[in-house]
């Protein structure tokens, strides 16, 4: 009964998805967390980590409207969308960072999100180990390139590292939470961190991405 369910509800979205326009399905994912958190608001700054093939770019761009920037960032070329900035790069690298850089000037992004996930090898505590390594990648962009009072967003794979992480959050933002959309399948190991007003207090020199 379960996995007919869970089967059932990835078809929904699926075709949802299709009807909409969306390039995937994990953009009702964003949309429910959206609803949840109002991470974005309109006229925002914000920049999609691990964007491909483009699902969490739509919904953002919805959100902000004409005047926000929406940026997707990923090691992957993804095909064009009106009204946003795709950059393909990878994250890790000095030169990625300063490429997000040019594209907001001499401002600072209102949110960053993160719907990156490792290729999945088949041993779980691997791809739970390289997810949380992931989100500290995700974790220190955001670092960088947040204003104070900004939002963070990044799904990671639960685990042993999950509750470290969670609480290296927690140092930099006021209010952390974690979630599970029902977009999510029900046997999903996946839940979302949620983060609110970044606290910049001082210049982050303990998160590398070795």
């Amino acid at each position: 009964m379960t996995r007919w369910y869970t089967e059932k509800k990835k078809e929904h979205f699926y075709k949802e998805a299709k009807r909409t326009g969306y390039r995937a399905r994990s953009a009702f994912k964003l949309q429910q967390i959206q609803h949840r958190f109002h991470l974005i608001q309109k006229n925002s700054i914000v920049i999609d980590l691990g964007a491909a093939p483009g699902g969490w770019s739509q919904v953002v761009k919805e959100l902000v409207g004409t005047q926000g920037i929406v940026i997707g960032v990923d090691l992957k070329t993804i095909r064009p969308l009106e009204g946003i900035v795709f950059l393909q790069g990878d994250i890790t690298k000095p030169e990625t960072i300063e490429q997000i850089k040019d594209q907001i000037k001499d401002k600072k992004a209102d949110v960053v999100l993160s719907d990156m996930a490792p290729d999945i090898s088949g041993n779980y505590s691997i791809d739970q180990a390289r997810s949380a390594w992931l989100c500290n990648c995700a974790l220190k962009v955001a670092i960088e390139i947040l204003r104070p009072g900004g939002h963070f967003l990044c799904k990671i794979f639960e685990g042993e590292d999950t509750k470290s992480f969670i609480e290296k959050v927690k140092q930099k933002f006021m209010i952390v939470k974690t979630f599970s959309p029902q977009a999510s399948r029900k046997s999903s190991s996946e839940i979302y961190i949620v983060a609110k007003s970044f606290k910049k207090l001082y210049k982050e020199t303990n998160i590398s991405f070795e």
